[in-house]
């Protein structure tokens, strides 16, 4: 085995081009096999096994600073960077990371985690060598849907300005988790398919010649013009105005070409540029095939591809809220669905196709898509915007400025709130509570379960005001309740779910559950009565629910899957506070940490957050 011989990027050196593509093979099968098992982003990375390989033939690494943009695709690297042993453990509890981190290798230059990251990140690096006069290139591997954010392009323009010795290494797999949009993708697939951008100069010339009575002369006249056919045909024009030295395309599969054209980058002072084309899901046919679906995918069959779910399980939340949407927008033409970059991942595929003129894709240009949102909410739409907690954060000021301040009913459905398991702390979405509450005019929910989004969807689609819905990744509850048998929403007014005296549990939305088993334990171990009070609302907060808590002095126990600090907890506490009231309050929640990966369950019970532990703690702290 040629991959068991690479402990670190020198052992590349010394192989030749057929060791370099039977390890590529090798690595593909690692990769596969691995993911079978923990899930994780496949497609992503069988596409950039050889450019990997060529990135870290040519740099040297940890000299030369590589940075992942998002850092899914960054599998290959962790290979070749003397983690293979612990390859298996990737994703899992304690175990590597599914994203580029600093704690893990010193070749990983940087956290990644979130998109248009990376060239910034790049410039940073190499401005810190030059003020400490260190030796040594920064590189940014960056995919063509990442170069749609427009953090990336304020990046280039800067390095640009300054001229800094950064190279940017395009990967153009027309691969992003829903298909690019905008003038940057369309110039991308330009520079990919014409052969005007591939042979300019012939190509040129045959257009030319080819004119009557003055093609020729035209030919030879442009000819003789200092950089005229640059201006006329050049590939990558847009980056070389942008001040880039422009290499490409180039194949991305044939190292040779792209070792050359690394040396280049490498050896050339200033911004470069290098465009690779790479294949998505490489290798491996279903993820060639369906390369969305594997972009990031669970554990699944190798075979087949088929994923390892099981046929009774009940739909997901982004399910719920998908077709909960689309029934509204058949009696609601106001209703418009907007997303960044995540059509798939947010559950919009059926809106877009049942209602394609009322769907806007922003790309991933999260600020946008709010502003966006506001104006249309401003000229009597109703806009959904459908962004996952972690990546909404992008978007606070546009949040306050546009939605929040001029009191814009904008509808913020925010998708794997809480915590998400595997993909670790950049994609825990735990903060979402306390930025939303802090700000005037929106209401911010929460559902115990899929019948309550569904009611909670219906009920912000008549809203005048800003509203804000928070709801976790993964399969719902599979409840059998119909939405006849709950109460139907009423603003900023809770739901009792079970009486009792001796104790009150506040369970907010993804808590709910948990606190079912809680109240249980409690009222079989230690016999005192648990009333259960599903909020419902964390803004504004059910006051007649208040004055009874006041009133009967009962002690409270708040759940969240948010931090602690300024979360639904604290909202409770101040208003405890703020009324002189004498309760008692435990407060449980996420720690003021940085979470790591693991499945759900084995992080609920490392922070102490699981059933049990909640149990013990409410048992000591009561005194029972």
């Amino acid at each position: 085995m040629l991959l068991e011989r690479i402990n670190e990027p020198k052992d590349l050196k010394k192989l030749t081009v057929n060791e370099l593509e039977a390890l590529s093979k090798e690595i593909r099968e690692r990769i596969i096999e691995v993911v079978s098992k923990n899930g994780g982003h496949l497609a992503s990375n069988l596409g950039v096994v050889e450019l990997t390989l060529a990135i870290h033939r040519v740099f040297d690494s940890p000299n030369d600073q590589i940075v992942w943009d998002v850092g899914h695709q960054s599998y290959t690297h962790k290979l070749i960077t003397g983690r293979q042993k612990d390859f298996d453990t990737l994703r899992k509890f304690n175990g590597l990371s599914g994203f580029p981190k600093i704690t893990e290798s010193e070749h990983d230059a940087f956290n990644t985690g979130h998109s248009s990251t990376s060239i910034s990140i790049a410039q940073g690096l190499v401005l810190a060598k030059e003020q400490l006069q260190l030796p040594g290139k920064t590189i940014a591997v960056i995919g063509d849907g990442a170069m749609t954010g427009g953090m990336s392009f304020e990046a280039l323009n800067y390095i640009g300005h300054l001229k800094n010795n950064v190279v940017v290494i395009l990967n153009d797999n027309e691969m992003s988790i829903s298909p690019n949009v905008g003038a940057m993708a369309m110039y991308l697939h330009k520079l990919r398919l014409e052969p005007a951008y591939t042979t300019p100069k012939d190509y040129l010339s045959k257009v030319l010649k080819n004119i009557p009575g003055f093609g020729t002369r035209l030919y030879n006249v442009l000819s003789r013009i200092e950089g005229s056919f640059k201006y006329l045909l050049t590939p990558g024009m847009l980056f070389e105005e942008l001040g880039f030295k422009y290499i490409g395309p180039i194949d991305g599969y044939n190292f040779e070409v792209m070792e050359k054209a690394l040396v280049r980058a490498r050896d050339r002072q200033g911004p470069i540029l290098v465009h690779v084309l790479t294949q998505k899901g490489r290798g491996y046919k279903p993820a060639q095939e369906h390369s969305n679906k594997f972009h990031g995918i669970g554990p699944f069959e190798i075979e087949t591809g088929h994923t390892k779910k099981s046929v009774d399980s009940p739909p997901t939340y982004t399910e719920i809220f998908g077709n909960t949407l689309c029934k509204l927008a058949n009696n609601n033409k106001k209703i418009i669905a907007i997303t960044a970059a995540m059509k798939e991942g947010t559950g919009l595929t059926k809106f877009s196709n049942e209602f394609s003129s009322r769907f806007y894709d922003v790309g991933i240009a999260e600020q946008h898509a709010v502003t966006l949102a506001a104006a249309l909410a401003k000229s009597g739409l109703k806009p959904f915007v459908a962004i996952y907690s972690t990546f909404l954060q992008r978007a606070y000021d546009q949040i306050v400025h546009d939605v929040a301040l001029t009191n814009q009913p904008v509808v913020f459905c925010l998708d794997r709130a809480g915590l998400v398991g595997d993909d670790g702390p950049t994609h825990h979405g735990c903060l979402d509570i306390s930025y939303m509450r802090s700000i005037p005019n929106i209401q911010v929910m929460a559902p115990r379960d899929e019948v309550e989004l569904a009611l909670m969807i219906e009920y912000a689609s008549k809203q005048n005001t800003p509203v804000s819905i928070r709801y976790p990744r993964g399969y719902a509850t599979g409840t059998n309740d119909e939405a006849s048998s709950r109460k139907p929403i009423e603003k900023g007014k809770s739901e009792l779910i079970k009486d009792g005296k001796d104790l009150m549990i506040i369970p907010l939305g993804n808590s709910y559950s948990d606190s079912i088993k809680i109240a249980e334990e409690l009222e079989k171990t230690k016999k005192i009565t648990v009333k259960i009070v599903n909020p419902r609302f964390v803004k504004p907060f059910d006051e007649s629910l208040l004055s009874e808590i006041i009133d009967s002095n009962i002690p409270i126990v708040s759940m969240e899957d948010n931090v602690l600090q300024g979360g639904f907890g604290s909202m409770i506490a101040e208003q405890l506070m703020d009324r002189q009231a004498s309760n008692r309050l435990l407060r449980i929640g996420l720690p003021d940490s940085f979470v790591q990966h693991g499945s759900i369950k084995e992080l609920k019970t490392m922070l102490g957050i699981d059933p049990q532990s909640v149990v013990n703690k409410i048992i000591n702290w009561l005194k029972l």
